[in-house]
């Protein structure tokens, strides 16, 4: 491929996915989430996609940024953060407000966070579209996998069994409010994709009842991987007292308690592992965290980080400095988990199984979406990410979002319409 091959198109399409009535700290899911996809043709006529967050601050950037690449050589990525950071600057977006926010319950807002986002679909757009002009796949371009497949979790939630209003989306999979509901699903997702370790997502109940499902869970699954994740709803006591009645059931706790300050109290006083992506999601936040040893395993996340190259640089510190790592999943479609796939497969010390929502999204932008075999995907050899963009779904989920109301992600709205007087609450919850 010529190093002067260049960049002749650039499309960014909002769209919406529908999604199911999963629970957490801050409400429920809302009936449909917005997305980003991003896509670059080369003036060859190779085509790359990338994915990420679609609420109005990543959108606004995207759509600020993306016509700026056109005539840009497809080679040149180094300046993207600058470049992404200077079209946030000239638009209108919230600025910094230091609260914990919605979208992936990620810590406090900053606009590097923003920026990151919006840097990682554009760099994973940029990757596959230099793998189909290359015939490479993304992993090579990465420097090699070092593994054929990669392991995921399966991702429990407690849930309702439907949206309150008809015509909402529905799905078969019920209610999960009890210990009982989510062994349960958890049964359903081992029969149906082998998953072999699981992760609960927590905060939306009393830690007594989370605590016991996780028991629960290890009493059906006695061999498997267990994490509870309450994205920071508990004081320090509260989480210390249920990291000693999940010692030798869990493998590790996630962001049980909010802020890296209160994260070293708990750690400093259990021998459980303590995860997160709430208080280290930035490189800025990775001294002090480290420092104080709040964290024994960082989820990362490109999304987050500014792509696939940014997390391979997260994995070399994490490394560095003895920590432990796996991988975030928030609401995504195939984009993402092909992007997952690819810079898993070349990171050596993958600690644990990764994340993923994949299972509970019905909707794709791809022709054919992942299969999940014994809990893993395959890495695919294929040029690009080795996928292809399904243009007829791509369409008609961007017309869902022109013809709906729903711009950014929020749970605690959701939980509204059901509770009236609900509100997101204030940390610590319990």
């Amino acid at each position: 491929m010529p190093e002067s091959t260049r960049i002749a198109e650039v499309h960014v399409t909002p769209i919406l996915i529908s999604d199911p009535p999963l629970l957490n700290v801050q409400g429920v899911h809302q009936p449909y989430t917005p997305r980003t996809i991003v896509e670059v043709v080369t003036e060859n006529g190779m085509s790359g996609i990338g994915e990420t967050y679609g609420d109005t601050d990543y959108l606004t950037i995207a759509q600020a940024f993306g016509p700026e690449l056109v005539g840009r050589p497809l080679t040149a990525r180094n300046d993207l953060f600058a470049r992404v950071a200077a079209a946030a600057a000239e638009v209108d977006i919230a600025r910094i407000d230091n609260t914990v926010v919605a979208e992936g319950l990620r810590g406090a807002r900053t606009e590097v966070k923003l920026v990151h986002s919006v840097v990682s679909a554009f760099e994973v757009a940029l990757l596959d579209a230099l793998g189909h002009e290359t015939g490479l796949p993304v992993h090579a371009l990465l420097g090699g996998k070092v593994r054929d497949r990669v392991e995921y979790s399966g991702y429990l939630f407690y849930r309702w069994a439907a949206h309150p209003l008809p015509g909402e989306p529905e799905d078969d999979w019920g209610a999960a409010l009890d210990p009982a509901g989510v062994v349960a699903q958890a049964q359903r997702f081992a029969d149906r994709y082998g998953f072999r370790s699981f992760k609960l997502k927590g905060g939306a109940f009393a830690p007594e009842q989370e605590v016991a499902a996780v028991h629960a869970l290890h009493e059906a699954f006695p061999d498997a991987p267990l994490r509870l994740d309450p994205n920071g709803a508990w004081s320090v006591e509260t989480s210390l007292r249920v990291a000693a009645e999940l010692e030798g059931v869990a493998e590790y706790l996630e962001d049980p308690t909010a802020g890296t300050e209160q994260m070293a109290r708990v750690a400093a006083r259990t021998s459980l592992p303590l995860a997160t992506n709430m208080c280290v999601t930035a490189l800025d936040e990775v001294p002090a965290a480290f420092a104080a040893d709040a964290v024994q395993v960082v989820l990362s996340d490109h999304h987050y980080w500014g792509g696939l190259r940014a997390t391979q640089d997260l994995a070399a510190i994490c490394r560095t400095h003895g920590k432990q790592l796996s991988m975030h999943s928030n609401t995504h479609l195939g984009i993402s988990l092909a992007a997952m796939t690819h810079v898993a497969a070349t990171i050596p010390d993958l600690d644990h199984a990764c994340d993923t929502h994949r299972p509970w999204q019905t909707e794709d932008v791809i022709t054919a979406p992942h299969t999940f075999r014994d809990g893993c995907v395959e890495v695919t050899d294929a040029p690009g990410l080795g996928i292809e963009l399904d243009r007829d779904s791509l369409a008609r989920l961007h017309r869902r979002w022109l013809d709906g109301d729903v711009r950014d992600r929020d749970d605690a709205a959701a939980m509204r319409r059901v509770c009236p007087e609900w509100q997101a609450p204030s940390f610590p919850v319990w």
